[in-house]
């Protein structure tokens, strides 16, 4: 925070008025116009928020003309070098790294939270056979408020930290279930003899009839996966939890709301797109200047999905992370496979994309999306699985933004204003005289 001040002036009534300006510990500064509207009788404009900080963090931050991206003030790259899933929730939840005592003790908690209540089993069966997993997980999400009336209290830190911890520890047990569903098998349990990622993966490929060992390669790939999409700022579907959890709302309605917005193609759902647009680039037989042209061509609704990003204007961080172990897992699987064409016509358009002007101006990389979905696919993801693992490595920087937004003590319930356009007052005419 500063001291710095900016001046607007009413052209129309002479009117000035002094807007304090407020300086982070990194980033750009903001101007505070919450007094705008009362002393010059003004609302901001700013379709989408592009220019609006919506709150103030000390989470996640992101600078997208550098392309950094920053845990409580820790690298990404280190964190994906050195770190674990669990401990990266631990630092967005707790501000800071656990110590080994630490640690143990939250994984403990986590493990111990991790079933779900057998009144689910049945929940499952009132979905069609091939419902989407997004749709079971917005539906599964909310329907834990029913269990644990206890979560409405959101005033108890307590309660919000008992949460907190369901949510993270439960997430991994309905996407599974999710899967499990989807394809006829039976659910499996969470095992609290394995690590987090790895009984994620136990509950998504394990069986009753056989012991299940999981590639310590898909491990490392899931979990990097899973720690790179912990957070990302203020982020639609993180806005959206923000907003719900304004009205004092269940952690898990707040949460189902934002696994909503998380859907979107244009959110979470983008890997999922890119793996179908390397398919059809791949079925077609033509070569990848062709799709190169179609995507600078302003009359063809085609893009290429996977570039660019609204926050980054340099290379996603994470891309080049998981652009790495990508790589890694393909080459351990074996080269003559369906995902090794995926991955070569992947690396192939990135090279092509990036040396053409028309992408370099306009600062167009390879998101983080354009290789987690290849990831997916060479582990044996189905598609709609995507983005409720996206999800489930997302619930925990949700509930580090909604645990800090209940805790401070100016929070308001989220109230946008609007540039009306619509008709002036009218007059009702009855219906026999129209």
């Amino acid at each position: 925070m500063g001291n710095d001040t900016v001046t607007i002036i009413d052209n129309a009534t002479g009117k000035r008025m002094e807007l304090p300006v407020f300086k982070g510990t990194c980033g750009p500064s903001v101007i505070d116009v919450r007094n705008l509207y009362r002393e010059m009788g003004y609302f901001t404009y700013d379709p989408g928020y592009l220019s609006t900080g919506s709150c103030d963090s000390k989470i996640t931050f992101i600078d997208g003309e550098n392309g950094t991206l920053l845990y409580r003030g820790y690298p990404i790259e280190q964190l994906a070098k050195h770190s674990t899933y669990p401990e990266v929730c631990y630092l967005l939840l707790y501000r800071k790294l656990p110590t080994k005592a630490e640690l143990e003790k939250f994984n403990e908690s986590i493990k111990k939270h991790s079933l779900l209540d057998e009144a689910m089993r049945v929940f499952y069966r009132g979905f069609r056979h091939d419902a989407h997993a997004m749709a079971i997980m917005v539906a599964g999400v909310g329907a834990l408020a029913s269990f644990y009336p206890e979560a409405l209290n959101v005033h108890d830190r307590n309660d919000r930290e008992t949460s907190a911890h369901r949510l993270i520890a439960k997430m991994p047990t309905l996407a599974a279930w999710s899967y499990k569903y989807s394809i006829g098998q039976p659910f499996t349990y969470p095992r609290n003899d394995l690590d987090f990622t790895a009984n994620f993966l136990s509950m998504m490929f394990g069986i009753p009839t056989e012991e299940y060992q999981a590639n310590e390669t898909f491990v490392k790939a899931m979990d990097l996966i899973l720690i790179l999409h912990a957070d990302h700022e203020q982020n639609a579907s993180t806005s959206t939890v923000r907003l719900t959890g304004s009205s004092e709302a269940s952690p898990f309605a707040a949460l189902s709301a934002g696994i909503g917005t998380l859907w979107g193609p244009a959110h979470g759902g983008a890997n999922e797109v890119v793996v179908h647009m390397l398919e059809e680039m791949i079925s077609s037989g033509k070569n990848l200047k062709h799709y190169i042209n179609r995507a600078k061509d302003k009359n063809d609704r085609f893009r290429l999905m996977g570039f660019g990003h609204r926050v980054y204007k340099n290379y996603d961080p994470r891309a080049k992370i998981i652009r790495q172990i990508c790589h890694q897992l393909l080459k351990e699987i074996g080269s003559d496979t369906e995902n090794q064409q995926l991955f070569d016509t992947a690396m192939a358009l990135e090279r092509v994309a990036l040396e053409d002007e028309y992408f370099i101006e306009r600062k167009l990389y390879p998101n983080v999306d354009f290789y987690s979905g290849i990831i997916f696919r060479a582990m044996g993801i189905p598609l709609n699985m995507f983005t409720v693992i996206f999800a489930l490595a997302r619930t925990v920087g949700w509930l580090a933004h909604w645990m800090e937004m209940m805790a401070d003590p100016d929070a308001r319930i989220s109230r946008p204003r609007q540039l009306y356009t619509g008709p002036d007052l009218q007059k009702y005419v009855p219906i026999e005289k129209r």
